[in-house]
């Protein structure tokens, strides 16, 4: 994890204002949802930072809370690869000074594009910048684009730069791509496309003690309804405690015994103590192999020797990797 020295301060909003923008006003503000604050996502904010640097200014990222999709679309679960907390800490582990969170419903996804602009990046925050991805919209019906930014600034004295498609020889960087990886267990190529492994946040809970039994006793996460993780067995690299264990565990519905509600079941290597409560950050490092229901508890126990050993393997090679994660106020 990483600890910031400088201070990464957070304000809230609406589509009818919110909290005094105090040092951040004036701000060179990056526009996005910054989902898992991908590679792409990371040049948008560099470029804000370099702009607000030149213009001796803050530079902050503006996102919305909930989701956008959950508003659009109630009755699907959205698969979020970052919750609101998380998101926060990635971002706040870049060179922001801090970042706007905007309440969307629905007085925002009813505001026009030019009234974003003036009541919100204007009128509330006084953006001396703004930056943005090619394809990033906003405003009712989307119908703030690029180009309309552009414009708004030149009429409305800020500078407006437009950040062009980031991509590698591959694919482009995108929470779509990092997602479509991820539901196929392919954490390496999300780790790729994020510039860091995938990770959850989550409390310990109480599960049904199989694990204590079979000799591999679990740390248990509730994961999102959402997550399209695929199940499996993974390599964990977990923070306790601003500690770092590595660990082998399985998401899935446990189908040699209950079948039941996905769970996340994380068991540590060389960690003895009490989790239950304790919040974990949870990195997930290399896919070993799908969930398998087995015929006996004595044939499970024998693959997850073996899933352990490997898991090892594969921590041992990926030198150490975690998420960068920040603090905030």
């Amino acid at each position: 994890m990483t600890d910031r020295k400088k201070s990464f301060t957070i304000i809230r909003g609406s589509a009818a204002g919110g909290e005094t923008p105090g040092a951040l006003s004036g701000a060179v503000v990056a526009l996005g949802n910054f989902e898992g604050v991908h590679r792409g996502h990371r040049v948008v904010i560099d470029h804000a930072v370099k702009l607000a640097a030149k213009l001796g200014r803050p530079a902050v990222a503006l996102t919305f809370e909930p989701h956008p999709r959950a508003f659009f679309r109630p009755s699907e679960p959205v698969f979020r690869l970052s919750d609101e907390r998380t998101k926060l800490r990635l971002l706040a582990a870049t060179a922001l000074d801090g970042a706007v969170v905007l309440k969307f419903d629905a007085s925002l996804a009813g505001l026009s594009a030019q009234d974003f602009v003036s009541r919100i990046l204007c009128g509330w925050l006084y953006i001396s910048g703004a930056v943005i991805g090619f394809d990033f919209h906003f405003g009712r019906d989307r119908a703030g684009s690029p180009m309309f930014l552009t414009g708004e600034g030149a009429e409305r004295g800020f500078v407006v730069e437009v950040v062009p498609e980031v991509k590698d020889a591959a694919r482009r960087f995108s929470s779509g791509a990092v997602r479509a990886a991820l539901t196929t267990g392919d954490v390496a190529d999300a780790a790729s496309i994020l510039g860091f492994p995938w990770s959850v946040s989550g409390e310990v809970i109480h599960g049904e003690k199989r694990g204590r039994d079979l000799g591999f006793p679990t740390a248990n996460l509730r994961l999102d309804p959402g997550c399209g993780l695929r199940h499996g067995i993974y390599a964990m690299r977990v923070a306790v405690d601003g500690k770092f264990y590595g660990g082998v565990a399985s998401f899935g519905r446990r189908p040699t015994f209950d079948n039941g509600a996905p769970l996340l079941e994380i068991f540590l290597f060389d960690f003895k103590g009490d989790l239950y409560g304790k919040v974990l950050d949870a990195a997930f490092i290399g896919w070993i192999r799908p969930e398998l229901k087995f015929t006996s508890v004595d044939a499970l126990v024998v693959r997850m020797n073996e899933d352990a050993s490997e898991a090892k393997a594969m921590l041992a090679a990926s030198g150490g990797v975690f998420p960068p994660l920040g603090n905030f106020e």
